[in-house]
Order: C-alpha cells, then sequence, then structure tokens
C-alpha cells in the first residue's frame, strides 16, 4: 500500500448535478426567447427537432458518488459508454467545471487535453501558444526556452511553427498540442480521447511517451479512450464508469471484459431484423433473421461445453450453395480464429427461412471475453468468394472450471489459443554437457 505522501489525487463523495432546460441556447438571445417562450407556455424556438424540452426543475447526476485514489507515477485508464461520466470527471480534475458535491485532492501541476486544441488561441501561432501554455502552468520563459526545441521536435511541426494554429489541421493540432501536454512541466497529465484524430504512427510515438515519462519522471496520467489497444498498450490500471458511477477498479483485461459485457451483445439471442448492414449489397440474396445460443440462460460457456448456435435466415431470392465464416475477436478487436465452413448451405428458393443448427468446440480457448461476426457468402462464376450478409455476432466468454492460481492464463502475453500438449517429452540427466 503506497504512503499518503504518494497520493497524486484523493476523490471523495464527488458529485456533478446539471439543471436541465435552464441555460443551453448558446447566446444570451436564445436564452432570452427560450425563458419567453416557457413562461407563455409556448415550444422552445431554439429546441432541435425531436429534442425533449426539460422542466425548470429537472436535474441530471452526471457523477453520483464517486470515489478514487490515483498514485504518483501510476497510468490510469478511463472506460466506459458515452455519457457514462469519463468526461466530466476529468473537467472537474482540470478545474474547468466545479463540483456540486465532494472533495478533489490534487498534488502538482495538472496538463489537460480534453479535446483537439484546448487551451490554444487560434489566433496566436504554434511557438506563441507553447510559452501561452507554459504560463498556465506557472513556467516561466526560460523554463519554457529550454523545452521548446523538444516540443517542437516531437510535435513534428518545425515548418509551420510559426504560422496561426487556425490554420493547422485536426491532425497538426494534436500533434502540437501532446507535445506541449507532455514536455511542460506538469506532474499530472490528463487526456480525453485525443489520439484518435492522430496517425497511427503518431498515436504509436505518444503512447511510448506517455509510458516513459510516466515510469522515469514518476508523472501521473489519466487516460480515456474508446480504443481499448491503446488502454491496454498504456495503462496499468483500468475504471470502468456507468452513469456516474464507478462500477470496477483493477486489472485492464477484466475491466475491458466488463465493458464488453455491459454491450448490447452480451445477450444470449440477437434480432437481426432491423439490423443496418455495413454495405447495400449484403443480405440482397439471404438475409439473417436471428442468432442465439440453443438452451442457455448465459453467454459463459466452460471450456469443456459446446456452443450450440442456432441461426435462422430468410432466402430472398433463390439462393446458390453458401459458405459461412464464425470469426472470433478479443474485447479489443484483434482477430484470434477463425471457424470455416465451405458449405454451410445447398441453396434453396426465394422465401424459404432456413434454421442451421451449429455446435463448436470451445475446449482451445483461454477464459477471456470474445466477440464474434457471422459471414454468408458464396463462390461466384470465376471461384471467388462474394459475401451475400454479414454482421457484428453474439458475444461470449469462456470460462475454466480448473483455473487455479498456478494455471491463471495471461491471455494479453501468452495469446488467445492453448495449443495441445506436445507429442513427446525426452529428458536426459548426465553429469557432463551433451
Amino acid at each position: 500500500m503506497a504512503e499518503e505522501k504518494d497520493i497524486a489525487i484523493q476523490i471523495n463523495g464527488l458529485k456533478k448535478r446539471y439543471r436541465l432546460g435552464v441555460i443551453g441556447g448558446g447566446t444570451l438571445q436564445g436564452d432570452i426567447q427560450s425563458w419567453w417562450a416557457r413562461i407563455r407556455g409556448k415550444d422552445d424556438p431554439n429546441l432541435k427537432i425531436g429534442k425533449k424540452a426539460y422542466g425548470k426543475n429537472e436535474t441530471f447526476m452526471a457523477l453520483d458518488g464517486i470515489d478514487l485514489t490515483v498514485y504518483k507515477g501510476e497510468r490510469l485508464g478511463i472506460i466506459g459508454h458515452n455519457g457514462a461520466g469519463k468526461s466530466t470527471l476529468l473537467k472537474l480534475l482540470s478545474r474547468v467545471t466545479a463540483p456540486t458535491e465532494g472533495e478533489i485532492k490534487i498534488d502538482g501541476r495538472i496538463s489537460s487535453m480534453l479535446e483537439v486544441g484546448t487551451g490554444f488561441n487560434k489566433e496566436l501561432t504554434g511557438r506563441e501558444n507553447i510559452y501561452l501554455n507554459g504560463a498556465i502552468l506557472g513556467m516561466t520563459k526560460t523554463e519554457v526556452d529550454s523545452k521548446i526545441e523538444q516540443i517542437i521536435e516531437f510535435s513534428e511541426c518545425r515548418k509551420f511553427i510559426d504560422t496561426p494554429v487556425k490554420r493547422y489541421s485536426s491532425g497538426m493540432y494534436v500533434k502540437l498540442a501532446f507535445s506541449v501536454a507532455a514536455h511542460l512541466d506538469s506532474e499530472i497529465l490528463i487526456m480525453d480521447e485525443v489520439l484518435a484524430v492522430g496517425d497511427i504512427a503518431f498515436q504509436q510515438k505518444c503512447l511510448d511517451k506517455m509510458r516513459r515519462v510516466a515510469e522515469e519522471e514518476g508523472r501521473t496520467i489519466l487516460y480515456v479512450s474508446h480504443n481499448m489497444s491503446t488502454i491496454q498498450q498504456l495503462c496499468e490500471r483500468c475504471i470502468v464508469m456507468d452513469n456516474g458511477k464507478i462500477i470496477y477498479s483493477g486489472d485492464i483485461n477484466k475491466a475491458i471484459s466488463i465493458y464488453a459485457e455491459m454491450s448490447q451483445y452480451m445477450t444470449c439471442y440477437k434480432d437481426y431484423t432491423e439490423w443496418k448492414r455495413k454495405y447495400r449489397m449484403y443480405a440482397y440474396d439471404l438475409y439473417l433473421l436471428s442468432a442465439e445460443f440453443v438452451d442457455k440462460k448465459s453467454y459463459s460457456f466452460f471450456k469443456d461445453e459446446k456452443m450450440h448456435l442456432r441461426l435462422v435466415w430468410e432466402n430472398k431470392e433463390n439462393v446458390k450453395p453458401i459458405g459461412f465464416r464464425h470469426e472470433l475477436k478479443t474485447a479489443t478487436g484483434s482477430p484470434i480464429c477463425t471457424y470455416f465452413i465451405e458449405k454451410i448451405y445447398d441453396g434453396g428458393e426465394k422465401g424459404k427461412k432456413v434454421t442451421a443448427d451449429i455446435v463448436f468446440d470451445l475446449s482451445k480457448l483461454v477464459p477471456e471475453t470474445y466477440r464474434t461476426s457471422y459471414t454468408f457468402f458464396y463462390k461466384n462464376d470465376y471461384g471467388e468468394c462474394a459475401n451475400v450478409d454479414c454482421v457484428r455476432g453474439l458475444t461470449f466468454e469462456v470460462l475454466d472450471r480448473e483455473e487455479t492460481d498456478a494455471k491463471k492464463w495471461d491471455s494479453q502475453n501468452w495469446g488467445y489459443v492453448e495449443m495441445e500438449q506436445p507429442l513427446s517429452i525426452n529428458i536426459n540427466e548426465s553429469d557432463q554437457l551433451i
């Protein structure tokens, strides 16, 4: 257990309540128009079509009693669905807004990237904004001077550093903003989904930089992202948020599994009749209607169980012989393996409803949460495979009845498929080297 002096952020009973329907026109004129319409019982002229008009006394709890301790040098990931309260938490920590209730104790200066270009003045050049951000953090011009070459070099924006940032692309904004945040002397670095804008090479460069500053300089990092792969690469602990509360704090893989379980796909049955296909040509010949795990009340399977999958589809046209791919991915979206069935259906007439029962062996999969996709295809006149329907499939969890601490599988480092034991092992003992 870390001592009190090692704590970077201490949060106790943190709540943030917003009053709905009171202010929000964007301008004083808009707010007055909305207020005048409200007292006359008229529709709000500034309300978008399809949006609800909230009453004066209605409130929304963006954060509802958060308790959290973050230690110095820790890399903390924060995940959750949209509206879970992640960004609100970071705004409170960055002092962008004030809490309704609760207490926040922070030991150190905070550098925040809550969105692209946060803290930048668009009329100033990149170089001038570097000095501006340094001044906000309480640094002197001399201190910024000692860092500015590193910042410009890392940002890859040297050619445009004396150009007003209003002319920067969103990617250039991110590169310069991250470089400023990472190199200036702040003890706590807060980032909210900002790396999603940058290119892949720069994302990896940023992740490596954040890992180094945490390990070598003892800086604390709070990182919000919907990209589970970057969460795995960077963070050493992860919290899952839902409805303004922290529902889990701990192991990263477990947190990602819980996040996946919150999805609508963690169910034993899925109706695809209203599912929007990715491409218009899908589901033209064959239309998947539903998928379900037969005789299951849970989406969890033990390794020694068989997974009985039932698919129901409709022939929209006269259908040729059809093949089927059942693809497995991790909760982060990394491909694991594929069950490939070259011919699952001999073909049939238009209008027929077809039920396929498929039984899968799960014994090689290690305990983890898996995402799937279902793809139906046929071979065209040139012998090429052409997809006729493709959907995201059911998500399921594999459990091990005999898992112990000694046999606890590290899927992130060891992989997601457990191979068979060697066919033979031969050991010879001798007093001399062979």
